[in-house]
């Protein structure tokens, strides 16, 4: 039997996706504007990567946690916009930097606010679409990852070009604080069935932590991130000092290769498995692991081919296949907790992820580039960034072990709990 979607639900995913891509937004266009801040700043790569990771994954990563529980224990919907809200201020800050240590702690900031933002949204997705339909609509609401990357790349290329890179970062801090109040006004809590409270933090932890797919998955997809955030961030840079391209260049190269491959790989993740994952759970894990085995050779021979159109057809498909995941992962970890833990629970696997994603994969490569100069001149930021597709090899083994534990941990949620929420948010809207 299948539900039906209550009303609403679609502005509620539209104005979600809106707000999440701000959230990319505001993080890819530190990457396209590498060049001229590290100049301006005259920062190191590997002083530039900490502000880009670890100065970005510190706050963002721990305090998704708490903001998680907050959210489920008050408005899902209020704290993703007051989220938006400081993250965006935070952005518009970035622009008046003039030190290392101002941008760095400005970047703080904006890991505080969009700690906020993503782990309430994916509940309150779970909340508004059935079972069936869930993992394709948390797969449209991740296509504001390519989206708000293509976005940012080509709208902070554009800003830096007409005025400088602190217009970019004004531009795009104002614009996300004028969303809060339409998020506020139109994105509701759906009513939670009566008796129903959230779990204290301990126990959606002591559930969680029993399940080893739980632990499988979170780790196969920081591994992912290490290498997905670090390339997003520095492949900019390549292209300027291995190729040559200008800026336009370079946020029209990566812009289409974003938009194209990214949308694509988003929602194919997510299309894929619902169709799959009704028939066997397992394939929320598989999918995963076997995009992520094709995607660590193209992504290395795309950096490291010396034609700019191979290399732009090469990065297409890897772009598409190490963001395929969102969809079905996302989706798994809902469905390994009752309904009133999720933010909570989806707040403890952004933690994991982020850590060893944000933190780790931008300043790795920085760091590891510094270290390569020596050896490789100008070419020591290409093969920094072709050292981390390792990563997405051993994600895919993690993700398969994974595959072999998820049917038994997966909380089939009844039909008729979720019609019952369903009545009860039709008399709201």
């Amino acid at each position: 039997m299948k539900s039906d979607v209550p009303r609403g639900s679609g502005l509620v995913l539209a104005l979600l996706l809106l707000a999440y891509i701000f959230n990319f937004l505001d993080r890819q266009i530190l990457g396209i504007l590498a060049g001229p801040i590290i100049v301006d700043l005259k920062l190191t790569d590997a002083e530039f990567g900490a502000i880009a990771g670890l100065s970005f994954a510190i706050l963002y990563s721990v305090l998704g946690v708490p903001l998680g529980l907050l959210a489920d224990r008050t408005s899902r919907s209020r704290v993703v916009a007051g989220s938006l809200v400081v993250w965006s201020a935070f952005t518009a800050l970035c622009g008046t930097a003039t030190s290392f240590a101002q941008l760095f702690f400005y970047r703080l900031g904006v890991g505080v606010g969009e700690a906020g933002g993503v782990a309430p949204s994916y509940a309150l997705i779970a909340d508004y679409y059935p079972p069936e339909r869930r993992a394709r609509a948390l797969a449209i609401f991740s296509l504001g990852i390519p989206l708000g990357l293509a976005l940012g790349t080509l709208i902070g290329a554009y800003l830096a070009a007409w005025v400088n890179w602190r217009a970019a970062f004004l531009t795009m801090g104002i614009a996300g604080i004028a969303l809060a109040p339409i998020m506020l006004y139109f994105v509701r809590d759906k009513p939670r069935p009566i008796g129903a409270t959230s779990a204290p933090l301990a126990s959606t932890f002591a559930i969680i932590a029993r399940k080893p797919s739980f632990w499988l998955m979170a780790i196969a997809a920081s591994l992912s991130s290490l290498a997905g955030y670090g390339l997003a961030l520095w492949t900019p840079s390549v292209l300027e000092r291995s190729f040559g391209f200008t800026l336009i260049e370079r946020g029209q190269f990566l812009a289409a290769i974003f938009l194209i491959g990214g949308t694509a790989g988003v929602f194919a993740g997510g299309w894929l498995a619902d169709r799959l994952g009704q028939g066997d759970r397992r394939w929320y894990a598989r999918l995963p692991a076997i995009a992520w085995l094709i995607t660590a050779p193209l992504f290395a021979f795309g950096l490291l081919s010396t034609d700019p159109i191979l290399a732009w057809a090469l990065l297409l498909i890897p772009n598409a296949l190490n963001i395929l995941w969102l969809g079905p992962v996302t989706t798994a970890v809902q469905h390994l907790v009752a309904a009133p833990m999720r933010s909570t629970a989806s707040a403890s696997f952004l933690l994991i992820n982020n850590l060893i994603g944000l933190g780790v994969g931008p300043t790795l490569i920085g760091a590891l580039s510094e270290l390569f100069k020596a050896r490789f001149g100008t070419e020591a930021l290409r093969y920094a960034a072709v050292s981390v597709v390792g990563f997405y090899v051993l994600a895919a083994l993690l993700m398969l072990l994974a595959v072999r534990r998820l049917r038994d941990d997966w909380v089939e949620e009844p039909v008729s709990s979720y019609t019952a929420s369903k009545s009860l948010n039709e008399r709201d809207i």
